[in-house]
């Protein structure tokens, strides 16, 4: 088994995303991420999935998720070179001396905090899904109050594009 990006331009229509989804549901394979937004184009979205199957597995999804009629291009960049981001938002708890700490972790991790009261911290952080679940190791558990996740977004690496 093999980690997987999957990236889909789409027209931006109702029920497009419902369709893509269905197609991996009908078939058992997991979703465990996945990303959709109108590309600079608004008649275009950009859908990006994160799943885990072997080469044959993810030939066949390929396959048919080329075969949907709102598909437009299909690619894993898994294949080659590229770069992969994500958006966490965490809310923590910060009294006392915890605050400093806090501060200091999110300075590390180039974290930002964007929303401080007198009992928590949230703190916003983009980076690889490995660098945000570093970032949550780093703190006590008790700390952590809710965590909002994005999911993977990526794009190939130089002039290429999907």
């Amino acid at each position: 088994m093999h980690r997987h990006i999957i990236s889909v331009l789409l027209e931006n229509e109702a029920g497009a995303l419902s369709r893509v989804a269905g197609l991996f549901s009908a078939r058992g394979y997991n979703i465990e991420a996945m990303t959709v937004a109108p590309t600079h184009e608004a008649s275009v979205s950009r859908m990006t999935i994160l799943t885990q199957g072997s080469e044959e597995i993810m030939e066949q999804v390929l396959k048919q998720l080329n075969k949907l009629v709102e598909v437009i291009r299909v690619h894993d960049l898994s294949e080659g070179p590229h770069i992969e981001r994500e958006l966490m938002l965490i809310k923590v708890h910060a009294v006392g001396s915890d605050r400093e700490e806090v501060k200091r972790l999110a300075d590390i991790f180039r974290g930002r905090i964007i929303d401080v009261t007198d009992r928590s911290y949230t703190i916003e952080l983009t980076g690889t899904g490995e660098k945000l679940d570093a970032f949550l190791h780093a703190l006590d558990p008790g700390m952590v109050i809710e965590v909002v996740r994005s999911g993977a977004s990526a794009i190939s690496r130089g002039a290429k594009s999907i």
